[in-house]
This record gives structure tokens, sequence and C-alpha cells, in this order.
């Protein structure tokens, strides 16, 4: 192996993981170290190695270090903003907070949905579906523009009980024309707790759990 070769395969494992990368960059570099004094020793006095490429190779050598170094930084920084993360969703234990994304928590046999029409509409339909998408509810929704509420008993249309858990409610909305009318539609909750088990944290709303991205307004 050439000194060459080993600041070649050091530069081709930056792009390994950096807690890896570091121990490979140690044991490369010693192994560089003795190939060039190696070649030192043993080149021809009459016809030596130019200087340059010794200083090529050690200063590739130097940057891949660097890149490292940045790389655990950058690792370093990236963690502490997890952590932070984590901090601020313990804050909204105990505060009210709207989604905004349609779910909603059944919770003792009660959920409660906001919705807005953005104009007076000829029609409204609500429906509830489950985590899985199946249709679990539908009836007739208000039809004046402006803020409404929705209080869903966890029933079925068929009239069976769901258990408790995530659901979503969707409005469609449509004016005498049979365009559709712009809709919002929230749900308002108390957090209960925080889940930082997974890769991101989570709020808890009855037996349910919710991304904080869910979240748009926090009220006392």
């Amino acid at each position: 192996m050439t000194v060459s070769a080993v600041a070649s395969g050091t530069n081709a494992s930056s792009s390994s993981s950096s807690s890896n990368a570091l121990s490979s960059l140690t044991s490369n570099f010693e192994t560089f170290l003795t190939l060039l004094t190696t070649e030192l020793q043993n080149q021809d006095p009459t016809n030596p190695t130019d200087t340059s490429t010794y200083i090529t190779q050690i200063s590739q050598m130097a940057m891949v270090e660097a890149q490292i170094e940045g790389n655990n930084k950058l690792d370093g920084l990236v963690s502490q903003g997890e952590s932070a993360k984590a901090f601020s969703a313990v804050n909204y234990i105990g505060k009210t907070v709207t989604l905004t994304d349609g779910e909603g928590a059944l919770s003792s046999g009660a959920c409660n949905w906001v919705y807005t029409l953005g104009a007076d509409a000829a029609s409204t339909t609500l429906t509830v579906t489950d985590s899985s998408g199946n249709t679990v509810y539908t009836t007739s929704g208000d039809t004046s523009s402006g803020a409404h509420t929705f209080d869903w008993g966890g029933k079925t249309s068929g009239g069976s009980t769901k258990s408790d858990g995530t659901y979503t409610l969707t409005v469609t909305a449509k004016d005498a024309s049979g365009n559709t009318v712009s809709s919002a539609v929230g749900y308002i909750g108390t957090v209960a707790g925080v889940d930082l088990t997974g890769s991101e944290p989570k709020v808890i709303i009855g037996s349910s759990e919710f991304s904080l991205s869910d979240i748009g307004i926090v009220t006392k």
C-alpha cells in the first residue's frame, strides 16, 4: 500500500458515520505516517519524491480529520436541538391546545370539534373516520359562514359505540352551484402528558398522542 492509497482511502471513509470514522482515521493516520517515513528512508537519493506530493497527502489527512470533527460537533448540535424540543413539549402539559389537522381524541364517549366555513353553503357534510381511515359516522352540518361546533358522542352511523382513540373530522361544504366552500377544522383538548419515548415528542390528550406540529393554538 502506498501513501497515496492511504490518503485516498481515508477520504472515501468520510462518508461513513462519524462514530466509526474517527476510529478509522486514527488507524489510517498511523499507517500513513509509517509509510511516509518508510518512503523517505528508502527513496532514491538521486531522484527524491517531490516534496509537494507529501504536503498534498498530509493536507488530505488534515482535511478529513477536520471534516469528521465537524460532523461530531454537528451531531452534538442536533442532539441539543432534540433535547430542547422535548423540553418544549413538557411545557404543554396542562395547557389547552387546538389541533388543526382535523384529528381529535375520543375520550369517555366525547369528542368535540370546531369547524369554520369561509362562506354560506347549500350543504355541509361532516364525516368522522377512525385511525385506519374507515368512515364511522356521517351527518349534516351547519351551512352558514363562520365558526360552528360539532360534539360527537362516539356513536357510529349504525348506532354502535366506538372505543376511545384518535378520530378525524372532515368537513365537505358546497354552495348552490356545487362549488366547494372553504373550511377549516380544529379540535380543542387539554394536554395530560408528553410521550418522549419515540423519535419525536408527542403530546397526550385523553388516550391519544399527537405531534407538536399538529398544534395550531395554545391557550392557558
